[in-house]
Parts: structure tokens; C-alpha cells; sequence
């Protein structure tokens, strides 16, 4: 019988499993896809994440393929509003880093191995959880699983969560996007660039390999758009002509939504599963691996000593709930401002942007966005 397994094995499940498996548990991770996803998808990683990383090994492998992101700057108009650096948020630290999710991914799947050969199953689908009480039982297409506890790491639409009857509920309004990488003409250039602008916000960020990811709000989910179309918004709203395409151009909605509960019995929930926030800049993949930190205690001392597990279960609940409510309230925040914004809105809107590139609450808002207070 497994300690724990782990349904999902996406960033925030692998990542989970390391940490554990590091700490000297038997954890067994269960991944429903045949073959990894080669989408960047998120791609910022932020400092207390770096230090997780570090934890189990692998930030200095990290460190070699990402770009170190070190100030951002806000425009609009053509015009420098602001800009904010991140090198005294965290003195170990001090950048955010950025690379493509799949990376991300095959490093803690190379991690997990090494710790537990043989145990990350791809293409493994879980059906059913039974409660045994002193246990659990996994139904999968590869046969029944016994263990100790169950976490689910399975996404938004995660099978865990719904098995445990756990609700789900909507937080604040969606907003649609558009994203895609292109060439960087000045691959020296290492910053991060919001622009603020009528039409509505337009987000630049360094990758490795000379390209750069761009992002940009939508009126509606523009699923039929190519690199074309979005090029000439970027340029219509910024100014800025991109260079040439690398790969298709992907729409995606964000959406924030929050589990009832985090856990229930001996079945807990982590990253998307959980919570769901904005994934611009890596939020909602950081917040899971914040989670992972938080969790991994908790379920070993759960395993060592089970009369205490329903309340250090509960104080993970509580946090990890009050942590995912903040970001998501930062996210919302974000939304709003980064909305369309015309005459009197646009004016006051780019006087709080100035307001806040400013000491003293530029410090207070690198920490912000760099996840220190979650």
C-alpha cells in the first residue's frame, strides 16, 4: 500500500511528489496523458518557488535554460508610466525567471525518477476513490491502487474532486485572452513590459532561445485568430511591430474559481484542483507549488501520527483557502486595471499605476507580484 498518490502529473503533482519523496515517503504519481504536453503554457517562475525548487534539486538546473526577469515597466501611450524592479524582493532571488512550462515539467519528471524509479505511470485514468476509512482505493483503468491518502493535482476539471463531492464556485468575472511567442529583436532586453492601454492590456515577457511571449486581452474568445491577426493588434494597440511568429497563436479564458474545501477525509486537493486564478505570469502554477510547500508536512506528520491528521489537514484547508482568495482578489485586481479604459478612467487609471511604481509602494507591489505574501 502507497503512503500517497498523486492523480495529476502536471507541474504542481510532480512537484508535490518530489517533495515528498524526498522526505522519504512511498508516493506514486498517476498522469491520465500518453505523452507530455509540449505547450509553453506558464512560464513565470517566482522567487519563493525558486526556493522550493532548490529544495529538491533542481533550481540550478532551472537557472541554466530560463531567462532571469529582473525589472518590469508599464506604458501606454507610447509613454513610460513606471517601472519596478524585483532585485531586492528576495536577496536569494532576485528575478523572476521565465521558461516554458514543458521544461519545467521534464525537469521534476527527471527529478521524480531519480527518487522514485518507475513510479510517475503515464497514461494511467482514474474513475472512482473509495473510502475505506483507514485507507483508500483507486479504480483505474490499470487496475485498483491502495494508499493512505490521495491527493488530486488534475486541473480545473479535476475527477478527484468531483469523486469527492467537493463544490466548486465561481469567483468575480472571466476575462479571454489572446498569446503567442515571437522573435526578440533585442534578446539583451530581459524586462517585462505591461501596456496599459485603451484597448486593453498588452503583456511582453522574455524567453529563452531569442523569442518573446505576448499577451493581450480580448473582447471575445478569438479562437479562429492566427499570428497574423494578433500581430497587428499588438500593433494596433501598442505601436510595437513583432517580429516573426514561433508557433500558433492560442486563445484561453481565465476564469476564478475556488473549492469548498481543500480536503475532506483522507482525499486533498493542490494547485488547479483547488483553486483557479489567473495563469499570466505563472500565478496559478506557482500558487500550486506554494501549496505543495504547505502540504507536504502536513501529510507526513498525517502518516506519522493519525490522530493528529484531521487537524493539521484543517489548518492546510484554512491557509492554502485564505492564501488562493488573496491571489485571486491580486488577479481580479489585475484584470480590472488591465481592462479598456477611456477619458476620465484611462486618466485615473494611469495616475494609480504611477502611484504604485513609486516608493513606497513599489516595494509592496514587487512583493505582490512576485507571490511573497502567499
Amino acid at each position: 500500500m502507497r503512503d500517497v498518490v498523486i492523480v495529476g502529473g502536471g507541474p504542481v503533482g510532480t512537484m508535490l511528489a518530489c517533495v515528498l519523496a524526498v522526505g522519504g515517503l512511498d508516493v506514486e504519481v498517476l498522469e491520465q496523458r500518453e505523452t507530455p504536453s509540449l505547450r509553453s503554457r506558464a512560464i513565470g517562475i517566482h522567487p519563493p518557488s525558486l526556493a522550493a525548487l532548490a529544495a529538491i534539486g533542481i533550481t540550478d538546473a532551472l537557472l541554466e535554460r530560463a531567462v532571469r526577469i529582473r525589472t518590469g515597466e508599464v506604458r501606454c501611450d507610447s509613454r513610460r508610466l513606471g517601472q519596478m524592479s524585483f532585485e531586492k524582493v528576495a536577496p536569494a532571488y532576485p528575478f523572476v525567471v521565465a521558461l516554458p512550462q514543458y521544461e519545467t515539467e521534464a525537469l521534476l519528471r527527471d527529478r521524480f525518477e531519480q527518487l522514485r524509479p518507475g513510479l510517475y505511470r503515464s497514461g494511467v485514468t482514474v474513475s472512482g476513490v473509495q473510502d475505506r476509512g483507514d485507507a483508500l482505493k483507486l479504480t483505474t483503468d490499470a487496475g485498483p491502487i491502495d494508499t493512505r491518502y490521495v491527493i488530486g493535482a488534475d486541473g480545473a476539471r479535476s475527477r478527484v474532486r468531483q469523486a469527492a463531492g467537493i463544490a466548486w464556485r465561481q469567483l468575480g468575472r472571466g476575462e479571454t485572452y489572446l498569446m503567442g511567442d515571437f522573435a526578440d529583436p533585442d534578446p539583451r532586453d530581459t524586462g517585462a513590459v505591461l501596456y496599459f492601454e485603451r484597448g486593453g492590456v498588452v503583456e511582453s515577457f522574455p524567453l529563452p532561445g531569442d523569442r518573446r511571449r505576448w499577451v493581450a486581452m480580448t473582447d471575445f474568445l478569438a479562437t479562429d485568430a492566427d499570428s497574423a491577426d494578433f500581430a497587428a493588434l499588438i500593433r494596433h494597440r501598442t505601436g510595437v511591430s513583432v517580429a516573426q511568429p514561433l508557433g500558433a497563436v492560442s486563445a484561453f479564458a481565465v476564469q476564478q474559481r475556488l473549492a469548498g474545501s481543500m480536503c475532506t477525509g483522507r482525499v486533498v486537493l493542490i494547485g488547479d484542483a483547488a483553486h483557479q486564478i489567473s495563469p499570466i505570469g505563472g500565478q496559478g502554477m506557482n500558487l500550486g507549488w506554494l501549496d505543495a510547500v504547505a502540504l507536504a508536512p502536513a501529510v507526513q506528520r498525517a502518516l506519522l501520527e493519525p490522530s493528529a491528521a484531521a487537524s493539521v489537514l484543517a489548518r492546510y484547508d484554512r491557509t492554502r483557502r485564505r492564501a488562493a482568495r488573496r491571489a485571486a482578489l491580486q488577479a481580479g485586481f489585475n484584470m480590472q486595471m488591465g481592462r479598456p479604459a477611456h477619458g476620465l478612467r484611462l486618466g485615473v487609471r494611469n495616475a494609480v499605476v504611477r502611484g504604485l511604481t513609486l516608493p513606497p509602494a513599489n516595494e509592496l507591489v514587487a512583493r505582490a507580484f512576485t507571490m511573497r505574501w502567499l
